[in-house]
């Protein structure tokens, strides 16, 4: 059951791998969802903390470093320094964002651990883990990849399948093979300490099925879990990077990166509470406290089961009110992939599409995958731009404010007289804030979002019917009435836009020249500006994105996916050893194409006319979709003059034209560096 009308929030937001940068998908997944829900809260007085950071151990981080040559060390710090700076140029607004490798992360790691050791909640065991020999170290689940047994993923990890979403352990893969080497592992004897899950299961099955509220895809995962019936869990690995296990006999073990990243939320508020003067207590203790995790699909066994079975044990801990998981994002009709470098990344946006981050902010948030997988395209970023934020919002706010510079020296109008249709419609805009609030509120802001726009499209369909262009020519008064009840909407649209859209609030409430602090509670009134009010300068709030803008960016696309082509394919390998006497025997010779066409009904096919010295011959070549006949008329080429004639597509070819291909299929003709005599031989 959800705890009502609560004043303090927790609100987390999923602590991301400090290996690589960020893209759209992991934003649409859990960043600007808590963002906006956060931006609500305070927008409405609620005291928040919004807490975020870098996960920065765990295999993942020691791939990358293995991958570049460099320490772990290394590459938490520099992506830790990217990708906070791209979520704060993006606008996520969090009170914190800190990173795991902190001091006070580790000794809040170390201690929780220590308590749940003292009262007994581990059972140490010693069973037999997959060790590579030829890296000479025991394997984590994610330095093990295998097929998993579910969906026949031949990629699935150690600990879980990305493609099924079903949980592993590493003994369940099929053919499963070390990461570090690709060597088959075989099984040792290593002793670790385990969350009895399996004995826990009926609290935990109490405490999810007292939040039937939690959306379908994350109750419903959480309810395949417990029917499947849960196991103990290690809570410690054989690793050399992460957080040292606080025990005498635990040499070279670190705490399971899924046990101290969700406990990064805690110290995280620790640190950002000490910062401010604040009790973090009440934030983890109080049960006034109101918890929210932010996350993706991938994340939900963690934050529904694991770490609420972690703090359950501690005993001290509040439990997630709920944990609002989106599903994944697609791209151009791809899955995301980094590896493939199939994304749109956050800072590369940033600097390519300066001003732009309320589009993207808005386009993801349009098309957020709630409950499915969703789908980015440019095409769809541009029309949504030009089509929405251009024509409805932008359009109704720039009419507004420049009908009031023209026809009130840019002052807020007196409102006389209302008609029906003027009180219609202010009491439309007196329901838009609770009708907008109550969506985010319920973690549905595709729905909240499409209600903002439609307090867009009420001003639209305002000043189109009332035409106080036309009105002012010869009834003034009434035109300032019209013109008064558009601003009040505008200035109603810059109170409920900014959990969305908080730049264009910022230039919003620059060209009304708000200087009130006005927030949710003022949303719905009539009277933010008040008369005689002297507005800002009136500027475009959007601008319309041309199709060179969009055509740049998915080449860039395109171009990634080449080269990732590229750097995927391999060299053939060598063929069967020829002596020398079966070299000898081809004939490879110079001559001159003097004759090209395409061979009719083939695609492939030219049918050239080589000079070689002796009168000439004719050879086809499957060259014609990398030449056209013009191309190689008076090449000189080098030709296989010996190969025994044969017929294709009724023609007989005396010979073959000899090419090279490079790494992404393209040929080339092998010619000789200086011209030389027809018929001269190639030895």
């Amino acid at each position: 059951m959800s705890l009502e009308n609560p004043q303090r929030y927790t609100v987390t937001a999923a602590l991301i791998y400090a290996n690589g940068p960020i893209h759209i998908g992991h934003i649409a997944g859990c960043y600007l969802p808590a963002d906006i829900y956060v931006r609500y809260l305070r927008s409405t007085g609620k005291d928040v903390a919004f807490i975020s950071g870098t996960d920065e151990h765990g295999v993942p981080i020691t791939i990358k470093a293995k991958k570049e040559g460099i320490t772990p060390q290394q590459v938490v710090d520099k992506y830790y320094v990217q990708i906070k700076q791209a979520f704060s140029d993006f606008g996520i607004s969090f009170d914190i964002y800190s990173r795991t490798s902190n001091q006070i992360h580790h000794e809040t790691s170390q201690e929780f651990f220590t308590k749940l050791y003292d009262n007994g909640d581990f059972d140490e065991e010693v069973t037999e883990q997959y060790y590579d020999e030829v890296a000479g170290q025991f394997l984590a689940d994610r330095y093990i990849v295998g097929t998993c047994p579910v969906c026949g993923n031949p990629n699935a990890y150690g600990d879980q399948c990305e493609r099924c979403g079903t949980a592993l352990s590493p003994t369940e893969l099929i053919e499963p093979h070390s990461t570090l080497s690709g060597s088959k592992p075989v099984m040792r004897s290593t002793k670790n300490w385990f969350l009895p899950l399996d004995r826990m299961q009926p609290k935990i099955e109490e405490y999810v099925n007292s939040h039937t509220e939690w959306k379908t895809n994350v109750f419903g995962q959480c309810q395949s879990w417990l029917k499947e019936g849960l196991r103990p869990r290690a809570m410690t690995r054989d690793l050399d990077w992460g957080i040292s296990v606080p025990l005498p006999d635990a040499d070279g073990k670190v705490l399971y990166v899924w046990f101290d990243a969700p406990i990064g939320y805690i110290s995280m508020t620790k640190e950002w509470a000490a910062q401010q003067g604040r009790d973090w207590e009440l934030y983890w203790r109080d049960k006034d406290t109101k918890l929210v995790h932010f996350i993706g699909k991938d994340n939900i066994v963690f934050h529904c089961i694991i770490f609420p079975a972690m703090l359950m044990a501690e005993g001290s801990y509040i439990l997630a009110d709920n944990v609002p998981a989106n599903e994944f994002m697609n791209l151009e009709g791809d899955k995301i992939s980094t590896s493939r470098n199939w994304a749109v990344w956050l800072h590369e946006y940033l600097e390519e599409l300066p001003g732009k981050q309320d589009v993207l902010r808005y386009v993801l948030a349009a098309n957020a995958p709630e409950t499915k997988d969703s789908e980015f395209t440019w095409k769809d970023f541009q029309a949504r731009n030009n089509n929405e934020l251009v024509a409805v919002f932008g359009n109704f706010v720039n009419r507004a404010i420049v009908l009031t510079q023209k026809f009130c020296d840019g002052k807020v109008p007196p409102i006389g007289a209302l008609t029906d249709y003027d009180q219609q419609t202010l009491n439309e805009l007196a329901q838009f804030p609770d009708r907008i609030g109550q969506a985010i509120g319920q973690y549905k802001f595709r729905e909240a979002l499409g209600s903002l726009m439609d307090l867009a499209r009420l001003g639209n369909k305002y000043l189109a019917e009332t035409e106080p262009w036309k009105v002012v020519k010869t009834d003034p008064l009434r035109a300032n009435t019209i013109l008064n009840i558009a601003l009040q909407i505008s200035a109603n649209l810059s109170i409920v836009c900014e959990p969305f859209l908080p730049f264009t609030t910022e230039k919003l409430r620059s060209q009304l020249n708000i200087t009130e602090h006005f927030n949710w509670t003022n949303a719905g009134r009539a009277d933010l500006l008040v008369e005689g009010h002297e507005l800002g300068k009136g500027e475009l709030l959007f601008a319309k994105i041309e199709d060179e803008e969009i055509n740049k960016q998915i080449q860039k696309l395109l171009n990634a996916k080449r080269m990732n082509e590229l750097e995927t394919k391999t060299i053939p390998a060598i063929r069967n050893e020829i002596t020398y006497d079966d070299f000898a025997k081809m004939d490879i010779r110079v001559g001159t194409i003097t004759e090209a066409e395409r061979v009719p009904k083939s695609d492939k096919l030219l049918k050239l006319k080589v000079d070689d010295g002796l009168g000439g011959r004719q050879i086809l070549s499957g060259i014609a979709k990398h030449f056209s006949p013009e191309e190689v008329i008076g090449k000189q080429v080098t030709f296989l003059a010996n190969l025994a004639p044969r017929k294709m597509m009724g023609l007989e070819s005396q010979g073959m034209i000899l090419m090279a291909e490079d790494r992404d299929g393209k040929l080339s003709l092998i010619t000789p560096g200086e011209a030389v005599w027809n018929g001269g031989t190639v030895s």
